[in-house]
C-alpha cells in the first residue's frame, strides 16, 4: 500500500495577492473571534514575510509566531502594531439595525 504524504493546511499558501488578503480579512473580521484575527494576521505575515513584519513592528519573529498562532488572542498592543505594519487601517461602522 502506497502512503500519501500530507502537510497541515496553511492559509498563507492561499493568500497569493492583495485581493485574496483583503477578502480573507473581511471574513475574519465579520466572524469576530480575536484568536482567529490573530491567526489571520499570522497567515498574512507568513505570506508576505515574517522577518519583514518583525523588523517593521520591532517585535521578535518568535514572539510574532507565538502571538499570531491562533491558539490565543494576541495583546491589543501586538494587534495594533501588526495591523499597522501590514498596511491595514481599522475603521468602525454601525451594524445594520434590525
Amino acid at each position: 500500500m502506497k502512503k500519501i504524504k500530507t502537510r497541515p493546511f496553511d492559509m498563507a499558501n492561499c493568500l497569493t495577492d492583495e485581493h485574496d488578503i483583503e477578502e480573507y480579512m473581511c471574513q475574519v473580521l465579520e466572524d469576530g473571534d480575536p484568536a482567529e484575527l490573530g491567526a489571520a494576521l499570522g497567515a498574512i505575515a507568513r505570506a508576505r514575510g515574517m522577518s519583514d513584519l518583525a523588523r517593521d513592528t520591532g517585535l521578535s519573529r518568535e514572539g510574532l509566531y507565538k502571538s499570531l498562532s491562533g491558539e490565543r488572542a494576541p495583546s491589543t498592543d501586538t494587534l495594533f502594531k501588526v495591523i499597522k505594519a501590514l498596511g491595514f487601517k481599522l475603521t468602525l461602522q454601525p451594524t445594520a439595525q434590525t
